[in-house]
């Protein structure tokens, strides 16, 4: 039998975001601010709450200096 267990997408986004988040020692608002993002957004993203736009997700590559592709890396 096999069991499929796997962490809804929107939270293993999420979990990516608060990494580097907090890697690069920025608070929720620092990053909403340098995203051009409303700063209760950040939040709800690192929850998982929302289903962000590829926008939105190219907004907080750029605002961490990082590449899209690394905040889907597990």
């Amino acid at each position: 039998m096999l069991i499929f267990v796997d962490m809804d997408i929107k939270k293993k986004f999420g979990k990516q975001v608060k990494k580097f988040r907090l890697e690069k020692g920025l608070s929720q608002e620092a990053l909403a601010l340098m995203a051009n993002l409303d700063r209760t957004y950040i939040p709800s993203i690192e929850k998982g709450e929302r289903n962000v736009s590829i926008t939105v997700i190219e907004k907080i590559a750029k605002a961490l200096k990082i590449k899209f592709s690394v905040l889907f890396d597990e």
